[in-house]
């Protein structure tokens, strides 16, 4: 197995004048919980749209456990589940249709298909969702049933972009259970957020993003030190805007 699960080398993307990536460079140990922080706009979700082949890089490569997004795009995605942004997904079908597809699509067997689908339902509270179309699910219910569709082949790599994002406390806690059980098998998460509470709970490993660049990485305890993630996370990001005598109205 490669030391390193994900492996993003010098990506690089544009959109007309403006550099949303700029030569990201970001490695990701296997067996690691690793948060990708960033303020909105930083590149993260273009960077990880980039590196599971949704979104085709201007330069650089991405590798899933050695194998490289761009030419062996089958031998990754084999092992690798996603959860994008904005999830698109078939969604004038059922949850269990969902599932169901999205396991033929990848040409699993259908009674493996039926068996995962089922508890993956029933562990994320979808069971009770059976007849209704994804289209008419909250965007909770979406998230999760985006994180089952990610799950369902086993990879040995997810990643994930804000997975907590509209889930509440209670589908949260079971998706951290998830999570972890995921890594303490031999797995490796990668997920974007911008909540310091949620990745200092969770993460093994830290990377920040701001401008298009890696800004700082490693460890949590390495990229925080002695002060608290936060501190570290808006230093990098650029600092506090000093208000001076706008918004003095606000009484």
């Amino acid at each position: 197995m490669s030391e390193n699960a994900f492996e993003l080398r010098g990506l690089v993307k544009r959109f007309g004048e403006k550099v949303a990536v700029n030569g990201v460079d970001l490695a990701v140990p296997t067996g690691s919980f690793f948060g990708l922080l960033g303020p909105n706009g930083a590149g993260k979700t273009t960077s990880l749209s980039m590196a599971v082949g949704l979104l085709r890089p201007d330069a650089g490569t991405a590798y899933v456990l050695g194998h490289d997004v761009w030419r062996d795009p089958v031998g990754a995605k084999q092992l690798l589940g996603v959860l994008p942004d904005a999830v698109r997904m078939f969604d004038r079908l059922t949850g269990l249709e969902l599932l169901t597809y999205t396991g033929m699509l990848r040409g699993m067997p259908a009674e493996q298909i039926a068996t995962r689908a089922g508890e993956l339902l029933d562990v994320l509270g979808l069971a009770d969702a059976g007849s209704t179309l994804v289209v008419d699910y909250s965007a909770g219910m979406k998230k999760k049933i985006g994180l089952a569709c990610a799950l369902l082949h086993g990879p040995r790599l997810l990643v994930l972009d804000e997975p907590f994002e509209a889930v509440d406390p209670v589908s949260a806690a079971t998706i951290r259970d998830i999570l972890h059980r995921f890594v303490g098998s031999g797995g490796t998460v990668i997920f974007s957020s911008h909540v310091m509470e949620v990745v200092e709970r969770l993460c093994s490993h830290v990377a920040i993003l701001a401008d298009g660049v890696i800004k700082v990485v490693g460890t949590l305890d390495e990229v925080r030190g002695d002060r608290p993630l936060e501190e570290i996370f808006v230093e990098q990001a650029g600092g506090r805007t000093s208000l001076g005598e706008e918004l003095a109205w606000l009484k």
